[in-house]
C-alpha cells in the first residue's frame, strides 16, 4: 500500500518526471538512497505507469483537435461495444476515450493532422460502427489549462 512518502513521491514526479533523487530529497523528507529505492518498487508494483514528455502548445496550434460525443444504440451487446471500445483505444489519433455517466456514453478526444484525416477516423470507426446510435463533434479552438496531474499527497 502507499504511505504518504510514496504520495508525496507521486505528486513531484506528476510535476516534472525528470528530478533526481536528490532533487526529490529536498522535497521529500527522505534520503536520496531511500527515495530511488522507493521510485524502483513503485515502477515494479504499476503506480507509476510510465514517464512521457508534454509537448509545447505551440505544436498543436496547426493541428485539428475534437471532442467526439457517441451514444450507443440501447441494445448494443458487450462484444459490439467492446470492439467499438479496441478500435478506438487502437487508433493513435484517439488520446483518451471515457465512459461517462449521463444521456452520452463515451466521450473521446481527437488530434488529427487535418479535417481529411478527421473525417477518415470519424467514418471508419465511429459512424460505420453498429453499435453507435449518433455522434457530435465539437473542435477545439484554444487550450487554456491541460493538467493531467492527480493530487494524492496533503488531500
Amino acid at each position: 500500500m502507499l504511505d504518504e512518502f510514496d504520495l508525496q513521491l507521486l505528486d513531484q514526479l506528476q510535476r516534472d518526471n525528470e528530478q533526481t533523487a536528490e532533487r526529490l530529497a529536498e522535497k521529500v523528507s527522505l534520503s536520496p538512497s531511500a527515495i530511488a529505492r522507493r521510485l524502483r518498487r513503485l515502477r515494479a508494483e504499476g503506480w507509476i505507469a510510465g514517464g512521457i514528455a508534454l509537448l509545447s502548445p505551440r505544436l498543436a496550434e496547426t493541428r485539428l483537435r475534437a471532442i467526439v460525443t457517441i451514444v450507443l444504440n440501447e441494445h448494443a451487446d458487450k462484444q459490439g461495444k467492446a470492439a467499438l471500445l479496441n478500435r478506438l483505444i487502437a487508433e493513435e489519433q484517439v488520446q483518451f476515450v471515457y465512459e461517462i455517466t449521463g444521456a452520452l456514453d463515451l466521450l473521446v478526444l481527437v488530434d488529427c493532422p487535418h479535417m481529411a484525416a478527421f473525417n477518415a477516423l470519424a467514418e471508419e470507426i465511429i459512424a460505420a460502427d453498429p453499435t453507435v446510435r449518433r455522434y457530435e463533434t465539437s473542435f477545439v479552438k484554444r487550450d487554456f489549462k491541460f493538467a493531467p496531474f492527480i493530487r494524492l499527497a496533503g488531500g
